[in-house]
């Protein structure tokens, strides 16, 4: 069995106090000071992951004495024995979210087998474009850290739900408790060295008769990921070359893709409408586009230059922004939210189908990735809390 992609890790979990230990991704509810006040409140003094962690509304500040503070408090948080290990360990996962119970399983996966540029032939592989800009201020705060928590969600694709069926339920339960602010329930159990055998099994076996091997896509936290692999360059030693994650079934009903649509600002409606309208295809295989203006809404089909059709939008808009410097953009979730902003004058927004998740794996396999913000995985409050972590130092 050459690859199996998820491999057993040295897990630490806090002793107790699980409900203020565990705070959502960094990443969530960037203009909302008010629910990270909350979460404040909440957590008052006890021991949190959300003092070894930067959430992103702060970083409009100067990161730096932010970091330094974390760093300590991990540190400070492995010297009073706030965390407890659990050495070589997967924990299968069962979060209620809004959507249903999602199911997950964590453990390592070897960055050597991870590759965020487009065009990686690699077994886990970037949904998205990575924007490179982002990563050199998130390897400020991984480089030091003695630690890793991850918000990572790394897709499979198991139609016949194998992997989560050879997990099985049995083993004991390290974790089971209400997430605040609204993000339902986890719980979490520790998988006999059994059953871990039975997964790598179950996953070396999705990558029979592929062609061009893809086994995990990247779900959430692709920035983070793509982090860890610098961080990796930078520093190869052993503990650094893995990152922890928690693997989902893109097939699982607990997780709902949603269309991300565009919307410019400040453009000569016009001109774009003009300019698309000569991608307009007249063969079979077209792909529509709706756009969304003051005076209307006018139906596209354009050739396809891309497997999805908001991959040849994205193209059409990044040649143009790059001509048209003072038009701006913004992606925007909700037909209702696109045709309303669209009501002002310069706006034009464009509405397209949302992608299937039989359509995920093929569009990586044919664009090398997506287009950024194609998708979304459920609400803020489901994606993944910080909870477990791992010494990387």
């Amino acid at each position: 069995m050459k690859h199996f992609g998820l491999q057993a890790a040295d897990i630490l979990l806090p002793q107790d106090g699980f409900e203020t230990w565990s705070v959502v991704a960094c990443d969530q509810y960037t203009s909302e000071p008010e629910y990270w006040n909350a979460v404040e409140e909440t957590v008052g003094d006890a021991p949190s992951a959300l003092r070894v962690t930067l959430p992103e509304i702060y970083l409009n500040e100067d990161p730096a004495p932010r970091i330094a503070a974390i760093n300590r408090t991990m540190a400070q948080y492995l010297a009073d024995g706030v965390l407890k290990a659990y050495p070589d360990s997967m924990v299968y996962i069962e979060r209620e979210t809004s959507a249903g119970v999602r199911r997950g399983l964590l453990g390592v996966i070897d960055l050597e087998e991870y590759d965020y540029r487009p065009g990686s032939k690699t077994l886990i592989r970037a949904t998205e474009q990575t924007v490179v800009e982002r990563i050199p201020p998130r390897v400020q705060i991984r480089r030091e850290a003695p630690l890793e928590l991850p918000h990572v969600l790394l897709l499979m694709d198991d139609v016949k739900h194998t992997v989560f069926g050879a997990a099985g339920t049995a083993g004991d339960v390290v974790y089971d408790f209400d997430l605040m602010q609204g993000g339902g329930h986890i719980r979490g159990t520790r998988l006999p060295k059994e059953s871990q055998e039975k997964v790598k099994a179950a996953l070396a076996a999705l990558l029979d008769g592929q062609d061009d091997p893809l086994l995990f896509a990247v779900g959430d936290g692709n920035h983070s990921l793509a982090t860890a692999k610098e961080c990796y360059r930078q520093d190869p030693n052993p503990k650094n070359r893995y990152a922890l994650v928690e693997v989902v079934n893109i097939h699982d009903d607990a997780i709902q893709f949603e269309p991300i649509y565009r919307v410019l600002f400040g453009a000569d409606i016009a001109d774009v409408t003009a300019r698309l309208a000569a991608l307009c295809g007249e063969g079979e295989v077209t792909q529509t586009i709706t756009c969304v203006t003051a005076a209307g809404e006018t139906v596209l089909k354009l050739a396809p230059t891309a497997k999805l059709p908001v991959g040849t939008l994205q193209a059409f808009l990044d040649a143009y922004l790059k001509e048209h410097p003072a038009v701006s953009i913004d992606y925007i979730h909700g037909e209702e939210t696109v045709r309303r902003l669209c009501t002002a004058e310069g706006v034009i927004g464009f509405l397209f189908d949302g992608m299937g998740k039989d359509e995920l794996f093929p569009a990586i396999r044919q664009d090398g990735s997506l287009p950024r913000k194609t998708f979304s995985m459920g609400h803020a409050e489901d994606k993944r809390y910080y909870l477990e972590a791992r010494a990387i130092r």
